[in-house]
């Protein structure tokens, strides 16, 4: 936008990208692309309100007022071989998590704690590069002791797959698999350097090939650019995952990007509508890092800007908002919390 532009735009409080956005994705129901998500995340500070409503309009008429709430457990927490600059779980790091293990009883009580709330998501997690034959037992051992106890969907991120792993799940009844991205083609060597974008591209295909839901989210936060936001926004869309989670950097010590320090609120809030923008049909999680990122304030503007799903209660290794504090949020901002469905 041209000086003269932006200061006529300031006078009339419009701004042609979200003219253009409105009939592009509101009214068409197409995603903007690289260039134009890139200006929505450059709007200045008081275009933002007008930015997430168009965002929280965008999201009511493509994916509907239903809010999805989920809960995270891992079943195995540190010790991972891969070098994730992000990542705490990392044993190449000098991080304060140590290897865990969680026992299937421990696992089924998360599980009906997590249905308690609401929720229609449990996810189990576990920190490796992928799964060898005693995870994967342990998985196919753990899905099953939870579906005679507790009636929900079941989701699972376990790192880098085989086919024969992806076969294995989809006949299990994993519900939907996660693997994120995290950051942009063009940032991703300076992150992580023990495997490549491509082969998380690979395990994205097979997952969504085998007939289950796609979850790959983001990190953002680590140091990209505006214009990398904007390039890991438009990748996400051309992905088509059913779900994308929105994470923040909470920097943790002992990793490589401990001293990054934490993303402002308001570019936190750009990106939001960026990235309902560009997938309008999608599930747009909060996920980690929203509490220190956002606050109470933000994450309110957040759900009232384009995101239709929740994690609820901690994460894997940092705090949560208590599940309490969301749920109640969600009622007071008369938005319903998605009703369990059993997956087809």
């Amino acid at each position: 936008m041209t000086t003269q532009a932006t200061e006529e735009a300031h006078e009339t409080g419009t701004y042609a990208i979200l003219d253009t956005a409105r009939r592009q994705v509101l009214q068409q129901g197409e995603g903007l692309n690289e260039a134009q998500l890139k200006e929505i995340l450059e709007l200045p500070d008081d275009a933002i309100p007008a930015a997430l409503q168009l965002a929280h309009e965008v999201r009511l008429k493509h994916c509907g007022e239903d809010v999805e709430v989920e809960g995270i457990i891992s079943i195995k927490t540190g010790g991972c071989p891969e070098d994730c600059h992000f990542c705490s779980q990392s044993g190449l790091f000098d991080s304060p998590v140590r290897g865990v293990w969680l026992d299937i009883p421990e696992l089924v009580k998360a599980a009906k704690e997590t249905a308690a709330t609401g929720a229609t998501e449990f996810c189990i997690v576990a920190a490796v590069r992928g799964p060898d034959i005693k995870l994967m037992n342990q998985i196919k051992f753990a899905i099953d002791r939870i579906k005679e106890e507790v009636d929900i969907n079941i989701a699972c991120s376990l790192g880098m797959l085989t086919q024969r792993q992806v076969d294995q799940l989809a006949e299990w009844g994993v519900h939907r698999y996660n693997h994120n991205l995290e950051t942009a083609r063009s940032f991703f060597p300076e992150v992580v350097t023990t495997h490549s974008y491509e082969e998380r591209l690979e395990t994205c295909a097979m997952v969504k090939a085998a007939g289950m839901e796609l979850c790959c989210g983001a990190l953002i936060g680590m140091g990209e650019s505006v214009a990398q936001r904007a390039e890991l926004a438009a990748q996400l869309a051309a992905l088509e995952p059913h779900e994308v989670p929105l994470n923040f950097l909470n920097p943790r010590p002992g990793t490589p990007l401990e001293n990054q320090g934490i993303m402002d609120g308001k570019d936190a809030l750009r990106a939001i509508a960026a990235f309902r923008l560009a997938m309008p049909r999608t599930v747009l999680r909060y996920a980690g890092g929203r509490e220190l990122t956002l606050g109470d304030l933000g994450t309110r503007e957040g759900l009232l800007g384009g995101i239709n799903a929740v994690i609820v209660g901690n994460y894997l290794t940092t705090l949560g908002r208590p599940a309490n504090a969301d749920l109640n949020l969600l009622v007071e901002l008369n938005m319903p919390i998605k009703e369990f469905q059993k997956s087809l």
